[in-house]
């Protein structure tokens, strides 16, 4: 039995007080103290590990003045506190052991656009790529890019002057941010935006913070022109913290505080609104995809790519390729980047040109083709080949794999992981080529292997060298190549942090500005924040300040990990290689990754916070001394606590007792199980994977409830139920018994089982029944003839049209089907936990289903999250025992048998809404749905959707009904509400249930579509 594990680090008396004092206030956000609260931003996507005292989720600017006036009170004099957006950072900006302001809750908001003017104004919390979409259909967009753009946040980008593709001609955020509104620690409101004159005057003799804040930046800049000119480096990429070199403008006396806000990490005042420049989007965007036979040679031919007028030049090394066609991003951009025959592909250039002019855009495009087509010919340069692609949706696949790139690369085998802190260097693009081979001679010294990509244009280069964290001795060598990295950009005249700002590198910040210029950075510091309460150790300390800054050998992740045991690790790699990227917090409603965060906006409830919570209750087992493998093993070998130990623990929770455990159940109980993380994750942590079997342990303790029983045994009574389902439809359909169910088995709106049956369907359309003993004696040319149809429960017994429909389908196309008897698949026993009994159902069925096999005859599945359960969850139970039986998709068996011949196009039109599970794991259905209907003369339409919200029988879950709603209400009811019903599709029956629970309607499976074609 796991024990109660009560270890949790307890939140300080003066926070605790501070916290408890701010729920009295108008401060309207929320307050979460729970341990499992902190952890979730605990981390970010650095190596770094600290837990916040507590996370406030303001709503308005004057939830953070009520804030920062209540921390005025001398009781509270030394509550400190750290901003946070899209915890996007690689280098622990917005990690902090104070409290965490979290703006991307509730100030996400556009707050205002003027067109004519070319400006939006926006709450910070607002996601980059969110911005856009609003801005799209005005033909118009916000410039500075970054690969983190669907989770990372306007207030993030300004803290930390985000750059990334396009630089050299679209810029920093900075040289697109026209106005600020701040909160200083002390309440006061900080509107900033360029001022002079008498305006000037006026804020620089005000008796307050506001005033001295201006005097001090005036002294600085007024006084020190020559040293910040000498001390920033002349490079597109010139992020140091505060920017001097651009808030004062001595020519016209002009002094723009935005420019010091912008890149100080959050260490000056708390950004709650930005007023941004914004410009029309290109007419004309082409991109070059530039072959290269090593990644020497891709980097020391990017400044010709660049003097080609080129927007942006991005580079990728090969191992970043590789693994990218393992991943399944590949599929959208396989065809874009296709290989060279003969030649082997060890770098690519990304070149994109943008034009308002058709005919300058002609030119530049076919005067680099021309030139590139010399270099080949002539095997100059190491150019072995290019694509050309000038399709929008296209550009953005390349793009879109381009920006997987950093998450991709923590997705190496292994215990070294890739991992950043030297991964932003920025050196002038002319001394690249030679700085890389330096840099790649330091890395090679110590044996570690590296990925790499990057702005060539701009100098920047992403190096993550593969470490393990876990092991003491490899986190001092980060220490050593810390070092040794800051000293080579120095000698290449670059700097360490060329995009990704400070955080924990700070330490390093005096060495590049030197002691006099570094004091002045401080009395800007200590302007803002005397006593150095906002995001403290970050950039710099305030002068007069006795603390220290921040460390590259501040408390890391690795430090909690290493005290799993490695054979715990390696068994639950699913959680542990979680990286932080924060992938899962994709803000894009039709994307189908991760709905659960989408909807409750809490981050426990994504796969990086249902990872780490799985971490951190490994290490506690670790460090209750239990094996978690061989308590496994108990439990699969029958060795189950007895129902009274787990009736007095599960008194003991309902009567406040605390185990952390319950805090690690609370978020997995919010998983969908839909299973989009397994692949939409760069990483593939898999929750569903190590849900389930902390689901498993966790009731070795405590009772479930009744709901999962109704759930998981649903393959054994819906069988006995469909043999008479008029009689049991009639109690169903009661309102007293959906009144029962909901209270005493916490289950809503339970579908009603079909009538007539699928026998008796199946009897009426003169359809064989199966008979193993004349199948077993035909000859192998007779069984080409023939198809076995797998049932499972939901399709069999409560949507027994499409399984009848699915057959007629095959005997139209000139098969003969036969329906399998049935066999419990296992997948809502998984879902719930019921390992033990799922290892027994798939060894059964598998067994069954190896059988079927041997008759050489196609096997083919409804459900297409039943299907797949055969691939995955059994693969994870079964290993080598599952056999090598396969059961398809209907299109994955039918694509591959369709003729050359197709029929003339007809006015018939569909629209398909896949399943998430689906269109996840197997990313080709949907265009191998197109291409069947296109073949029967047909067109079918895929329409990108996130969840439907039902996930199997989660949205029958009463405690989850709301949340099923709301997740439908994000993009699935939106769709639907644009298309008439009888043309749209859905593959999955839990999706089609859904649609019928809020429409009022069933959609059509596209076996059925495909049926009235025929």
């Amino acid at each position: 039995m796991i024990p109660k594990l009560t270890h949790q680090e307890n939140i300080k008396k003066d926070y605790f007080a501070f916290l408890e004092a701010l729920s009295r206030t108008d401060y309207s956000g929320d307050i979460e103290k729970s341990y499992a609260s902190r952890l979730a931003v605990a981390t970010d996507n650095s190596v770094y590990q600290c837990l916040p005292q507590g996370v406030l989720f303001p709503k308005s600017t004057q939830d953070i003045v009520e804030i920062c006036q209540l921390a005025q009170q001398d009781e509270f004099a030394d509550i400190r506190f750290s901003p946070r957006g899209g915890g996007t950072g690689t280098n622990g900006q917005s990690l902090s052991n104070d409290l965490v302001l979290d703006l991307s809750r509730y100030m996400n908001n556009i707050l205002e656009l003027n067109e004519k003017e070319g400006w939006v104004r926006v709450q910070t919390g607002v996601v980059k790529d969110q911005l856009n979409a609003y801005l799209r259909p005005y033909g118009l967009f916000f410039s500075p890019e970054l690969s983190t753009s669907n989770r990372a946040t306007i207030g993030g980008m300004v803290s930390c002057d985000a750059s990334g593709q396009g630089s050299l001609v679209y810029g920093k955020t900075s040289d697109h941010v026209l106005a600020l509104q701040s909160v200083l620690v002390d309440g006061a409101l900080l509107n900033s935006a360029p001022i002079k004159g008498a305006e000037l005057v006026e804020l620089r003799g005000r008796d307050d913070s506001i005033g001295k804040i201006y005097r001090q930046i005036l002294e600085t800049c007024a006084t020190k022109q020559q040293k910040i000119s000498d001390a920033f480096p002349k490079l597109n990429r010139f992020l140091t913290g505060y920017d001097l070199k651009h808030v004062y403008d001595a020519e016209t006396g002009t002094v723009d505080l935005t420019r010091i806000l912008c890149g100080a990490e959050g260490s000056l005042a708390f950004i709650t609104e930005a007023k941004l420049h914004i410009q029309k989007i290109p007419t004309y965007r082409t991109l070059f995809n530039v072959k290269y036979d090593s990644f020497q040679s891709a980097l020391q031919h990017a400044p010709f790519l660049v003097n080609a007028n080129a927007l942006s030049v991005e580079t990728i090394d090969s191992k970043v390729m590789n693994l990218a066609k393992l991943d399944i991003v590949w599929h959208s951009v396989s065809e874009l980047i296709a290989d060279v025959p003969g030649k082997c592909v060890d770098g690519l250039n990304i070149v994109e040109f943008v034009e308002e002019d058709a005919q300058i855009q002609a030119q530049k495009v076919a005067a680099l083709a021309a030139k590139l087509d010399a270099l080949i010919a002539n095997q100059e340069d190491g150019v072995i080949g290019y694509q050309i692609c000038d399709d929008l949706a296209d550009i953005n696949r390349i793009y879109g794999m381009r920006k997987k790139a950093v998450g991709l690369l923590g997705n190496t085998a292994g215990s070294a992981k890739p991992i950043a802190f030297v991964e932003d260097t920025c050196v002038p693009p002319e001394n690249l080529a030679a700085y890389i081979i330096e840099f790649r001679q330091l890395l090679d010294e110590h044996n570690l292997h590296y990925g790499m990509f990057g702005h060539v244009d701009a100098g920047v280069l992403h190096v993550r060298p593969a470490l393990d964290m876990c092991d003491p001795e490899q986190e001092k060598m980060m220490r050593n190549i810390s070092d040794k990295v800051v000293a080579l950009t120095a000698k290449y005249k670059g700097l360490m942090w060329g995009e990704h700002g400070k955080g924990f590198r700070s330490e390093y910040g005096p060495e590049f500005f030197g002691e006099e210029l570094f004091t002045e950075l401080r009395k800007i510091k200590a302007a803002f924040d005397p006593n150095n309460r906002v995001n403290p150790g970050k950039i710099c300390t305030p002068l007069n300040s006795m603390e220290s800054l921040v460390s590259v050998d501040a408390l890391k992740r690795g430090t909690f990990d290493r005290q799993i045991p490695i054979k715990v690790r390696e068994s639950f790699k699913e959680s542990i290689d979680c990286n932080g990227n924060g992938l899962c917090f994709n803000y894009d409603t039709s994307s189908p990754m991760c709905p659960s965060v989408k909807v409750t906006k809490d981050r426990r409830h994504s796969p990086k916070g249902r990872a780490g919570l799985m971490r951190e209750w490994l290490r506690q087992l670790a460090n209750n001394d239990i094996d978690v493998l061989q308590l496994e093993s108990n439990l699969y070998a029958g060795k189950n606590a007895t129902v009274f130990k787990k009736f007095f623990n599960t008194v003991a929770k309902r009567k406040g007792e605390y185990d952390f455990s319950h805090e690690v159940m609370e978020a997995m109980q919010g998983c969908l199980a839909c299973k989009a993380c397994t692949s939409q994750c760069p990483i593939q942590v898999d929750v569903p994977t190590f849900r389930a079997r902390f689901m498993h342990l966790y009731h070795n303790r405590y009772l479930r409830p009744l709901k999962d029983y109704f759930v998981a045994y649903v393959e054994t009574y819906a069988p006995l139920m469909g043999k008479m389902p008029n009689f049991f439809n009639f109690f169903m359909k009661m309102k007293l018994t959906a009144t029962l169910t909901e209270k005493f088995v916490g289950m809503v709106d339970i579908p009603l089982l079909s009538s007539p049956t699928l026998k008796s369907s199946v009897k009426q359309h003169d359809i064989s029944e199966f008979d193993l003993q004349k199948l077993q004696v035909l000859s192998d040319a007779e069984r080409e003839s023939y198809v076995l149809v797998v049932q499972d429960p939901f399709t069999t017994y409560y949507d027994a049209d499409v399984v009848r429909d699915l057959l007629l389908t095959i005997k139209k196309l000139g098969y003969k089907p036969l329906l399998l008897p049935f066999k419990p698949n296992g997948k809502p026993q998984h879902i719930k936990g019921f390992l033990s009994q799922f290892a027994k159902t798939a060894e059964d069925s598998a067994a069954f289903l190896n059988q079927m096999a041997q008759l050489n005859i196609p096997m083919l599945g409804t459900d297409p999250a039943m299907v797949l359960c055969y691939r995955d969850e059994y693969k994870h139970a079964l290993g080598d025992k599952r056999g090598d039986f396969n059961v398809h998709l209907f299109q994955e068996w039918l694509l591959p048998r369709l003729g050359e011949a197709e029929r003339p196009q007809s006015n018939e039109q569909f629209f398909l809404f896949g399943h998430c599970t689906e269109v996840t794991a197997e990313p080709t259905s949907s265009s191998d749905w197109a291409k069947i209907f296109k073949h029967y003369g047909a067109t079918l339409t895929n329409v990108p959707v996130g969840c439907c919200g039902m996930a199997g029988t989660d949205g029958h879950d009463a405690g989850h009904l709301s949340d099923s709603k709301a997740i439908y209400s994000l993009s699935w009811e939106r769709e639907i509400a644009k298309r008439d019903r009888s043309r749209c599709l859905a593959t999955g029956y839990s999706c089609r249930s859904q649609v019928k629970r809020i429409e009022g309607q069933t959609l059509k499976h596209p076996v059925q579509a495909l049926l009235s074609i025929l």
